[in-house]
Order: C-alpha cells, then structure tokens, then sequence
C-alpha cells in the first residue's frame, strides 16, 4: 500500500492547556491558533465522518480567530458544522439538543481572566472529557486526513432558546431585578429575558466586551457581585443576578444586599423540589455539610460529586439526579430541563420560586441552619506542581488516620467542621474552604489548614488570593 505522506500530520499541545474537563490556555502564549485547527482536525477524526457539529463562541477579543481556524479544521476532518454564533455557553448545549446534533464545541475563557481561552466540548449530549482529551492530545502526535471537506452552515438558535427558558414559568408576583452579565456573552440574551420578567427591571454591563471594561466576569468572587449589592440596595430590589463570561455560572444578591453562596442557591432550589417528592441531588466537594444533611433531613437522596461541570453532568446521568451544583455557581437542572449547567435557565427557575413564594430570598436564607465558613480562598500555585502538592496533603491525612473524603483534592472531617484543599483545574491554584458550626471552630479549621500547607511549603501562606 502507497502512503501519501502529505497526509501524515503531527502536532503536539503545550502541556498544560489540556484539562480535566476541558481544553484551557492563554492565547498566544500557550493556547494557538493552530492549536485550534488541529483540535478541530482530530476532535472530528473522533467524531466521524461525515457527522454535524456545532460551535459557538465568546465575546473575548480571542474566540472569533480560534473559532474560525476551529472550524477549518473541523470542515477538514470532513465533519458538517453548524456555526450559531457569539453565544453563551448553555445555548451551545441547547443547540446540540435540539438539532440532533452529533457534537458541539464552545470557544470561551469562561470566567478565567480575558488574555484566556479554550474549548468546552460535548459529544453526543455529554461531556467530552477526561480519557477523551487525553487520547485526543495522543492522537495529535500523528494522524491523517481525509480528502474530502464538510458542509459549513450559520445557524440561530436565540428565539427557540428563550421559549425553552420560559417553558414552564408562571410568575405571580412581581419580582424586581438587577442584572449584571460583567460584559460577558450572555449580555444580550439577559437583556431580553428581563423583558419578560413582571416588575422592574436593571440592567447592568450588557454589552459585550472582551476587555471587560467594569469587572472580572466570575461571580463567584464576592467582590464582582458590588455592583449588583449596590444596585439592590439603593433601589430596595427583591435581588440581584449575575453571570461569569459564557453564561453558564451565576451569582445571585438577596435583597438585603448579601451574596448567596452557590451552595445556599442550590439547597433552596432542592428544597423547593423536595416539597413534591423525594429527589436526588447532587453537590460538589466545596459545598456546606448543611446541603447534605438538609437534603436528606427532607427526604432527598444527597451525593457528594467532584468539582467541575463534566464530573458533575455525568453523575447526573449516572444517579438520575433531578438537580445539581456547585459551590462557583453552575447549576444543573435536570427537572424540566436538559441536566446541563445554564445559569440564565437557573435565574428564570429562581424569579419563579420566589414570585410563587410569600416569603423573599433573605427570609429563605435565614431559615437555613447558620454556618460559619470562609468563601474559596485561592492560593497560587504553578499548574505542573498544584496536582503533587494535593497528592502529598492526601498521603499525610491518611498517614495521620483523619476521616476524609479524596476523591477531589482532599476534605478533613473533625468534631469541629472540615476543611478542603483541592487543585482548581480551570486556574494554576489551589482551593481552600473551611466551616465549622462556632465561630472558635472555624477558626481550628483555618489553623488546621495553614498548617497542613506549611508542611509542605511555607510560602504558600503567603500567595493567598483575595
């Protein structure tokens, strides 16, 4: 057999841009544009061909460049591609789902700082992930291409998302809003939505850009929630919403001014769910043991899930869980729903919990039992050693006969609460929380744990982020 040896093909990423759940990198420094094309090549060599794959992009001043060099890989691999645009990130998995579509590729940095960028990828409606990225990154090493080229479409899916959304809502009661979408991509989709929300309704950072130009787009961070806290409270709103860079986290203001955390979020939404019937649901390994132990308090069944959307997605389908989520602020509804992460699906849910409930969203959180826990507290660590640093923790816990819990990171139990340290896949940190039910409790956790990281390096108490 004669090989054409033009066809032979190789490439090799740079090492840290493919993660555990999805492909991430800092554009032109370690994320390519051929990194891109050749994604694109091999992704579709995997998919199959002939097969359809969508891709939508970001507002980052990147996603159009990659996605266009994306998508010439992809047409090379012989794949069809439905182009839908500049998108967030659910209404790409929404568009998967409703053109039977075979596969689907989102450019987007997320909620990561904006010279970052990368892929979220699903196959067949589920993540693609994991083995699957890392056999991809293999298969770079050498391929071929076949001579034939796909079809490339331009598609909108907008109206027939915002439908979906709004299925099953029915408002009773005016809700009055404040929206913040940090200049991220879900900015035009928000604005319209809140056209169809009873009561009134502010609308911060719509606008797409890349830059953004007002605050970092991650409202898991207390601090980018500010405008909204400000908003709320001099205009006495009922609460504020917000969203990190593609759309698919939120971060929620209740109306006395005060951020809830991802974890409070999700135990109302369960809670809620709860009064029909007994549910599954599911939280990550950052969430408050009162999520747990509520959940099963009101007849629910409560799994404890790694970290990151395409863990938590497949132990969904894994447990047929009606709901999930997680401390950042992704939530899946599976209950009416897709089971993917939308945080703009999540806030419509929340408008309708709380305008079919007499009481408000501070008068919910306050009925919860009180905790005293810090927020993710970030420390620096470089991306090729955060993985052993968690390695080393984990063997010392163990050594040491500590009741935990490792299947992310590692979670300490003691008489007084617990604490976490886990590697962020998404950033080049670790990730560090702590609770305890007394504030003299809280504070044994933190010591604890600084402690632990001063085994290991000293320097580490001192790259804490704020």
């Amino acid at each position: 057999m004669v090989v054409d040896l033009q066809k032979i093909l190789s490439h090799r990423f740079n090492e840290t841009i493919v993660r555990a759940y999805d492909v991430r990198g800092i554009y032109n420094k370690t994320l390519f544009d051929t990194d891109a094309e050749v994604f694109g090549h091999v992704f579709g060599l995997m998919v199959g061909n002939g097969k359809t794959v969508n891709v939508g992009f970001d507002g980052r001043n990147s996603s159009i460049q990659l996605k266009n060099c994306l998508i010439k890989g992809l047409l090379a691999a012989n794949l069809n591609v439905n182009e839908i645009g500049l998108v967030p990130t659910p209404l790409l998995y929404f568009s998967c789902f409703s053109s039977n579509s075979d596969a689907g590729v989102m450019v987007t940095g997320s909620h990561n700082p904006k010279d970052h960028n990368g892929f979220k990828i699903v196959r067949n409606n589920l993540p693609f992930y994991g083995d699957d990225l890392l056999k991809l990154s293999m298969k770079a090493k050498k391929y071929f291409l076949p001579k034939s080229s796909g079809i490339h479409r331009v598609m909108n899916f907008e109206k027939k998302y915002i439908k979906r959304l709004f299925e099953s809502f029915k408002q009773k009661l005016k809700i009055n809003v404040v929206w913040d979408s940090g200049n991220g991509s879900a900015g035009q989709i928000m604005k319209k939505i809140s056209e169809k929300i009873s009561g009134h309704q502010e609308i911060l950072f719509s606008k797409i850009d890349g830059n953004f130009p007002n605050h970092h787009p991650d409202p898991s961070n207390p601090k980018n929630l500010d405008f909204c806290r400000k908003e709320v409270l001099e205009k006495k709103l009922d609460l504020g919403i917000a969203f990190d860079g593609d759309g698919d986290r939120i971060g929620v203001v209740d109306d006395k001014g005060r951020v809830v955390s991802g974890d409070n979020l999700l135990l109302i939404f369960a809670l809620d769910l709860l009064k029909k019937k007994k549910r599954i649901v599911i939280g990550d390994v950052k969430c408050s043991q009162v999520f747990f132990d509520m959940v099963k308090k009101f007849g629910g069944k409560a799994i404890m899930s790694k970290t990151g959307h395409s863990y938590v997605k497949m132990n969904m389908k894994k447990f047929a869980a009606d709901l999930a989520g997680e401390m950042s602020g992704h939530i899946f509804f599976a209950d009416r729903y897709f089971g993917f992460d939308d945080a703009l699906y999540a806030s419509i849910r929340l408008i309708d919990l709380l305008s079919n409930n007499s009481k408000k969203l501070s008068e919910l959180i306050d009925e919860l039992p009180k905790m005293f826990n810090t927020p993710e507290i970030r420390i620096k660590c470089d991306d090729k050693i955060k993985f052993s640093v968690i390695e080393k923790i984990v063997k010392k816990q163990k050594l040491l006969k500590k009741n935990i819990v490792d299947l992310d990171g590692v979670r300490v139990s003691n008489n007084e609460g617990w604490w976490l340290i886990r590697a962020s896949n998404t950033q080049p940190v670790l990730v560090l929380r702590c609770e305890s039910s007394s504030k003299i409790g809280l504070e044994s956790q933190i010591e604890e744990v600084k402690s632990v990281l001063k085994d290991i390096d000293p320097k580490f108490l001192q790259k804490i982020l704020t």
